[in-house]
């Protein structure tokens, strides 16, 4: 009898807690304020921020095709060199007549 007077008498504080007390729920990123243009307005700050995002983004672009150009070049002086013992090994056989 006294644990269920016990039950009931907290179940209603609980239900009767004001709405200011409950905890606010924010999607990841949410800072809470709105723009008045929304989204599309752009203030001198995100400007600037994706200006610098754009510039890193093709900066590493850059460094990636660099890099991959430099690969392509050992690989064509490996294949080159391939090439030449190839054609040193067929003339040796007697396979060209030059």
């Amino acid at each position: 009898m006294l644990r269920t007077t016990f039950t009931r008498a907290l179940r209603t504080l609980a239900a009767a807690r004001p709405f200011s007390n409950s905890v606010r729920v924010m999607a990841a990123g949410d800072t809470g304020s709105v723009r008045p243009g929304g989204e599309k307005a752009a203030d001198a700050f995100n400007k600037r921020e994706a200006a610098q995002e754009e510039l890193y983004i093709r900066s590493e672009e850059k460094r990636k095709l660099l890099a991959l150009k430099e690969k392509l070049k050992k690989q064509r002086e490996h294949l080159d060199e391939l090439d030449k013992h190839i054609d040193d090994l067929t003339k040796n056989q007697g396979g060209e007549l030059n």
